[in-house]
């Protein structure tokens, strides 16, 4: 056959061009692509920035240049895809047919499982300007709160399912070509949340936004705090290069500190004070709803000190994980400023952080999560902490305060004294010590809550985490919400297994004990509590713990865990098992399931036990321990299995 040299079409020369083909196909593909990227994107950012974020990664998912390790192809009629539908018409493939359009989504795939940092730094801005997807109805939002729920595979498995319209087997294939390892089990678990919502609606489309602005008086303070900051930046670079020209400094000379001098930080009149009253009025209590307090709030000085650490991050600046030390993006909200046992501190707050700063020699700022707070998530931080105590700033509608110790659930709990919000010092230790841990327990006002108390456990960050209890089922009533953990169950409970957490460190948000099932032991030797503890951080990770109390045991035996989303309310589904030796001194397989378990099997070496199991628990004796395989039925007939 000859081969043609001139004369072809322009579609034919078009695509001999593999770049340009690839940029048409994003082009005739854009929203499909954006919109792929949004809902696989990191749900660590607000609708904002992840509407940027997401055309941001389509965009970059152009390749400067393109060869067959990117996934294009030739058909042997060497029209590159393209398809006649008669006598000198060629028409682009759809989508499922399409190799470029295949090899564009897997980069896009790519970029949004694994962000790179410097990414987000070149993300686009807009000045100004507010961009959101159109909020939808209640299903809506419950899909967004499952999907922020999900690891983010589970998202991009959701995205092809949802949005592509892949069958389960190809999305685990694309999957596991973007670098996704065990791509089946995140499309199982993606499948469960494919039958809400359509997510080709504007709620979840990045290109059907809405624009509002931002606040236009922070905004004037912000310009007016930049030109500041710019000012101070020509003066510096002046006097820098002016000692360059003058030599070494002269000896004894001390060298610069790491935050601002008083008056060349960012104006602290900028900074944002809410009324005293504003949290009686407001429809969602936060850390936003915090008014200025502290005997110092009025000292331009210190606040100038405060605001000018967290602009220009130094040596002295931590961050828990998740916070990141970037300034803030306007002014912040100022929450406190005073002397806590002698030492100047500033609390500062900016909608998604909390800032500490700590005057003096040793002192530093702290940086924390602290976004989506409420009225239990936002009752507390912690202004100063010395040795094994602390004091707190409580929140303005936090009536009442005491402690108590969780080892202890049968003695009183002790007021804890309070001025202007600020607590005396209060004994802490970790959480993790089954002996001598000291929680706070507050009590709402009754403007917020009638008879509102709760439980705060100090993990050694700024803000303590919140402890709440789920208790056992009854297959008489639906699955039971988490409530909290002051009443005599609860705190027996903590009091037994709160030792066993799964996350006992700076930035864990709430912390959840779970008694999912009670097992009657074999020889009459009394009854198992089987405990699943869950920890969520600020940044939306979580991880879980599955624990058994057993009668006469000095401390709780662990049978498993690890992160995920376990014993959570997005897999309400678990089972566990251990060995036991009863008094008489016979060896017992015990295992138990949460309340949808209706049968449990388990194999061992040369044995097998599979039973129904009526009331979610399975006893079996067996001469010798030995390694074993448990699984468990649900209702549905789906399988489990224990946590590792």
């Amino acid at each position: 056959m000859a081969r043609q040299t001139g004369g072809g079409s322009p579609q034919r020369a078009e695509a001999a061009r593999p770049v340009a083909r690839a940029e048409a196909a994003l082009v005739r593909h854009y929203r499909r692509l954006v919109r792929l990227a949004y809902l696989a994107l990191p749900a660590d950012r607000d609708r904002h920035s992840r509407v940027l974020a997401a055309h941001a990664v389509v965009q970059r998912s152009l390749p400067s240049r393109w060869t067959r390790a990117d996934g294009l192809r030739t058909d042997r009629s060497g029209t590159d895809g393209l398809r006649a539908d008669g006598p000198g018409t060629e028409r682009p493939p759809e989508p499922e047919e399409d190799p470029v359009y295949a090899a564009l989504r897997l980069r896009v795939l790519r970029a949004a499982l694994r962000p790179r940092p410097v990414h987000r730094l070149l993300a686009p801005r807009v000045w100004g300007l507010r961009l959101f997807t159109p909020g939808g109805g209640e299903e809506d939002a419950a899909l967004d709160r499952a999907l922020a729920a999900l690891d983010p595979p589970g998202r991009a498995a959701f995205a092809l399912l949802a949005v592509e319209r892949l069958p389960p087997g190809r999305a685990a294939e694309v999957l596991q070509q973007a670098g996704v390892a065990y791509p089946d089990q995140w499309v199982d678990e993606a499948a469960q949340l494919s039958a809400g919502p359509d997510p080709a609606l504007p709620a979840f489309d990045p290109c059907a936004v809405r624009v509002q602005p931002t606040d236009l008086l922070r905004r004037r303070r912000t310009v007016g705090a930049s030109l500041a900051v710019a000012a101070l930046a020509l003066t510096t670079t002046a006097a820098v290069l002016a000692g360059a020209d003058g030599g070494a400094p002269a000896p004894g000379t001390a060298h610069p500190l790491p935050v601002p001098p008083s008056g060349t930080a960012p104006d602290p009149a900028g900074l944002v004070r809410v009324a005293a009253d504003q949290w009686q009025h407001t429809a969602r209590l936060g850390f936003a709803a915090w008014p200025a307090r502290g005997d110092r709030r009025t000292d331009t000085a210190l606040l100038g000190r405060a605001v000018g650490a967290w602009t220009q991050a130094g040596p002295q600046t931590r961050a828990e994980p998740g916070a990141g030390t970037a300034p803030p993006a306007g002014p912040p909200q100022l929450l406190f400023a005073g002397t806590v046992d002698g030492t100047a501190v500033v609390v500062l707050y900016d909608g998604q952080r909390l800032a500490r700063w700590t005057d003096g020699r040793g002192g530093g700022l702290d940086l924390a999560r602290a976004d989506d707070s409420d009225v239990t998530t936002a009752a507390a931080v912690v202004l100063r902490r010395q040795g094994t105590a602390a004091r707190y700033l409580l929140a303005p509608w936090v009536e009442g305060s005491e402690t108590r110790r969780i080892d202890q659930p049968d003695a009183p709990a002790k007021p804890l004294d309070r001025a202007e919000g600020v607590t005396a010092s209060a004994p802490v230790g970790a959480l993790a010590d089954c002996q001598g841990a000291t929680v706070l327990q507050l009590r709402s006002s009754p403007v917020v809550a009638e008879k509102h108390a709760f439980l705060l456990a100090d993990l050694g960050g700024l803000v303590p985490a919140h402890l709440t209890y789920t208790p056992p089922p009854d297959r008489t009533q639906p699955a039971r919400e988490p409530r909290e953990a002051v009443g005599p169950d609860a705190l027996q409970a903590w009091a037994r297994s709160g030792c066993t957490v799964p996350d006992g460190t700076p930035g864990v948000k709430q912390l959840n004990l779970w008694a999912f099932a009670v097992q009657q032991l074999p020889q009459n030797a009394g009854a198992a509590s089987w405990v699943c503890l869950r920890a969520d951080r600020w940044n939306g990770e979580g991880s879980a713990a599955g624990t058994v109390l057993l009668p006469g045991a000095r401390s709780p035996q662990r049978t498993g865990g690890g992160p995920g989303r376990a014993c959570s309310r997005f897999e309400q589904d678990t089972v566990g098992w251990t060995w036991w030796r009863s008094p008489q001194g016979t060896e017992f397989l015990l295992a138990a399931g949460s309340r949808r378990v209706t049968r449990i099997a388990v194999k061992g070496p040369d044995w097998s036990a599979d039973r129904p199991t009526p009331d979610r628990t399975l006893a079996v004796e067996r001469p010798a321990r030995a390694t074993v395989t448990v699984e468990a039925v649900l209702d549905g007939g789906s399988r489990i299995s224990p946590m590792r």
